[in-house]
């Protein structure tokens, strides 16, 4: 057709003009049509520096250089800022949420706000990435930040668990039956991960006639039994494999740092089951320990381990290693201080925990101690069946 109606004019030379127009309008549709994804692919390149960055900071020189550029994005790009924080470590997501924060001071109004709800509400976007976003919508639509707040009960996300269970506590507190208020500050002691939380109302119920096990409650595995020491001079200890690590049966000896050496029971009514293994060999330093537990779970089904130390430590569960960690004292030791996936199989289950101690002799260095939990993904405790279940 488009040919037919050229071959109609009157010379060759305004065929070719035309057909020239007519070629030009097309490359321009096409290119018109992608420049979306082009703006994006570029936004994207221009903050991967920032997705670099790894913990011991190497890539910050090319972060400095980009940050700017970043931080001047238009408020249409927020949601891609958001996105990237699923990628980047912490130290990332740090220079990600300052570029975020400045963006949203200079285009308060153009926020994507309905995306970025949609990001929240999607929970397979990182922890940290969707706290951001509600930080943003709390502070330029409080209103729908107050709307969201009680949906938060049951999220995986803690700092967002914490809202909604704090704004619960504060309703509680106007209602006058004291029975129904009972009932209602124990179902939100169910819902609630964090410490000062859980003290908060286990207290206010403690003071109404309530007994509360905080350790049954969160289920705290508090029985254990525990091997050591082993030698960790320059801190060698941590990968080297000493025998408890193949073989696990509680009536083994081991040869260490020559003396024989035996699994021994451990236990602990620490509230929130913290076990101090500084009790089983004293204070001592350049040193590891193995603590072995067995649970008993109705069926197969994936877990979170949820792990409190500020020692290096391994965990193996089956003999399978789910994860280590080769760093010592920072910060406190804390309740879900470290989540780690895996999957209980029906009936037994072996865990095994291997817990190192440095050379450090500064008082905060002391603590040689962990406390341990099973749960599902919202942090609900997944207690311990005691025996092979039928």
């Amino acid at each position: 057709m488009i040919h037919f109606y050229f071959a109609k004019l009157r010379n060759f030379s305004a065929y070719r003009k035309v057909m020239k127009l007519f070629l030009l309008s097309f490359v321009y549709f096409f290119l018109s049509f992608g420049l979306p994804a082009k703006k994006k692919n570029s936004t994207t390149e221009l903050i991967q520096p920032l997705i670099n960055i790894n913990n011991l900071g190497a890539g910050n020189i090319a972060a400095i250089k980009v940050w700017p550029k970043v931080a001047s994005l238009p408020a249409s790009d927020v949601l891609v800022l958001l996105e990237a924080m699923n990628q980047a470590n912490p130290l990332g997501d740090n220079w990600i949420r300052g570029a975020i924060s400045k963006i949203c001071e200079l285009d308060k109004t153009s926020l994507p706000i309905n995306k970025i709800v949609e990001f929240l509400n999607n929970q397979s976007n990182q922890d940290e990435a969707r706290q951001m976003a509600y930080e943003i919508i709390k502070a330029y639509r409080p209103t729908i930040a107050y709307k969201l707040a009680p949906s938060f009960i049951d999220d995986p996300a803690v700092d967002l668990r914490r809202i909604s269970v704090a704004l619960m506590i504060d309703r509680i507190e106007d209602i006058e039956s004291e029975e129904k208020k009972k009932k209602l500050l124990l179902n939100t002691l169910t819902k609630a991960r964090e410490v000062d939380q859980i003290k908060e109302i286990s207290e206010t119920l403690k003071k109404m006639g309530q007994d509360i096990n905080i350790i049954k409650l969160m289920g705290f595995l508090v029985n254990w039994h525990t091997v050591g020491p082993f030698d960790n001079k320059e801190r060698n200890g941590f990968d080297q494999k000493f025998q408890p690590e193949e073989k696990t049966d509680l009536n083994q000896k081991y040869k260490s740092m020559g003396e024989i050496i035996t699994w021994s029971p451990f236990s602990t009514k620490e509230e929130f089951g913290m076990l101090d293994i500084n009790q089983q060999y004293g204070e001592i330093k350049e040193v590891c320990a193995y603590a072995q537990t067995t649970f008993y779970s109705k069926n197969s089904k994936p877990a979170h381990f949820r792990v409190g130390s500020k020692n290096a430590w391994k965990l193996w569960l089956n003999g399978k290693l789910l994860f280590a960690r080769d760093e010592y004292h920072r910060g406190k030791t804390r309740v879900d201080q470290f989540i780690i996936e895996g999957d209980l199989k029906k009936g037994k289950n072996l865990i095994l925990l291997k817990v190192c101690q440095n050379e450090q002799t500064q008082s905060w260095t002391k603590q040689w101690e962990f406390n341990f939990r099973v749960t599902d993904r919202t942090g609900s405790a997944i207690h311990n069946a005691e025996s092979e279940p039928n």
